[in-house]
């Protein structure tokens, strides 16, 4: 491990001793991104609601991070497996919505939601012949449609 990689962990571990989190931390270097994976008894205020809270946390370190280690590095947090998880059911969930589209060949328009969820729903999709997606709407009020194609 470069002594890089121990400051790292070493900021890491302080921000949430500072912050008065008692966790499991498991830190995984994969090139310019740091994976933090995170385990708590009682997880929900660091989540907050839909992932909020997680964000702003993610968001914080990556701040932290880059301006104590001077280089750009990129944060992946995660609590409990929240985000995997999350990430499974929103990919769930878009086949479930495409293949209602394809059936009844009528269009579906999805609540807004995040750019890195859209990204999610239009690759989970991409590769289907019998539909297509598109982002519609401004800043937060962003949403996909879902159209059956031909």
């Amino acid at each position: 491990m470069t002594s890089n990689e121990d400051k790292t962990k070493e900021i890491i571990k302080t921000f949430f001793e500072k912050a008065g989190f008692e966790m499991d931390l498991s830190v995984i270097f994969e090139g310019e991104t740091i994976k933090i994976k995170a385990a708590v008894d009682d997880p929900k205020a660091l989540i907050g609601q839909n992932g909020q809270t997680l964000a702003d946390i993610q968001h914080l370190l990556r701040a932290i991070l880059n301006h104590e280690l001077a280089e750009r590095m990129y944060v992946d947090f995660d609590i409990n497996s929240y985000k995997e998880k999350k990430i499974a059911y929103i990919k769930e969930s878009a086949r479930e919505w495409a293949d209602d589209v394809a059936l009844n060949r009528k269009e579906k328009s999805l609540n807004p939601m995040p750019a890195f969820e859209r990204r999610i729903i239009h690759l989970e999709l991409s590769g289907r012949d019998d539909i297509e997606t598109e982002s519609a709407g401004e800043g937060q009020s962003r949403y996909i449609i879902i159209k059956p194609k031909g």
